[in-house]
């Protein structure tokens, strides 16, 4: 089993630094998936005891300059780690004007990753910083425990307003209630609502669109739904804050599904990376 790779590229170096610092604000610790050609974050708190899920999906071509990897064995060639992502994110802080980082998965001790920032020096010698990662090694008989998770069969699927006006109305919003009321329907209207005794706030959202999915997708429950009934799903609002607030992924493209009393499921889509993130409704 061994790991290396290698960035140079310094927007690379920076896409991917933003990436793990949006890992990072969203769980305290995490599964790592390497394969050949992609990179998985992986969080599987069981969404059904109130837990959120997250799958970050990265495709390694497109950050690094080498990458390397032999898995457990030739017929499953991957490797799973379980790591804290803050310490991956506090590596990575070191290296905004490195020349290279590399990255090699070690076990003199105990299994680390280590990330080696190569900085620039006056001197014809480089300075090389580096930091040892702790990783636990996940076994085989537990991977199934990590497949991606399914589209559910949602009531609405709609796309999301700019996520900074979205971020700053849930701000608000949560200096008043440790809850929210996610409305939406196949019109393109969504709104953000809260409740309490003293007061009643409501947010309306018009005009966002409503993506079409492939029949394969089997989410087709929505297509016999009136268009202007709202599915509505209420959640903890500090998850949604949590989101908002920190990802650095700037997508080209978000959206959410709504299973109504269930769960919402977030979508943020970029030319590398894609993350899906899970809140469940609150009982």
């Amino acid at each position: 089993m061994r790991f290396r790779a290698k960035i140079v590229d310094v927007a690379c170096l920076n896409h991917f630094s933003r990436v793990i610092n949006t890992i990072a604000k969203l769980a305290r610790s995490c599964t790592l998936r390497l394969t050949v050609s992609k990179l998985y974050f992986i969080l599987c708190d069981k969404v059904a005891n109130g837990g959120v899920g997250m799958w970050c999906e990265l495709n390694q071509g497109n950050f690094f300059d080498e990458f390397q990897m032999e898995g457990v064995a030739a017929e499953h060639n991957e490797i799973y780690l379980e790591l804290m992502p803050e310490n991956l994110s506090r590596a990575l802080k070191t290296a905004q004007n490195a020349k290279a980082v590399k990255m090699k998965l070690t076990n003199k001790h105990c299994p680390c990753l280590r990330v080696a920032v190569e900085l620039p020096s006056l001197s014809s010698s480089s300075r090389i910083v580096t930091h040892d990662i702790p990783v636990g090694v996940i076994p085989r008989r537990l991977w199934s425990d990590f497949r991606e998770p399914s589209v559910p069969d949602f009531d609405v699927s709609i796309y999301l307003p700019v996520l900074k006006t979205m971020k700053s109305v849930v701000e608000r919003m949560r200096n008043l209630s440790n809850s929210v009321m996610i409305e939406a329907n196949l019109s393109g209207e969504m709104n953000l609502k809260i409740e309490t005794d003293l007061v009643c706030v409501t947010t309306h959202f018009k005009d966002l669109g409503n993506p079409s999915w492939a029949l394969e997708d089997g989410c087709q429950s929505s297509q016999d739904r009136d268009p202007e009934s709202m599915a509505e799903v209420r959640i903890d609002i500090r998850k949604l804050q949590q989101l908002l607030a920190g990802q650095q992924v700037n997508p080209t493209k978000a959206l959410c599904n709504i299973v109504s009393k269930r769960v919402v499921h977030f979508i943020l889509l970029q030319e590398d990376v894609s993350l899906q993130y899970f809140i469940p409704a609150l009982t």
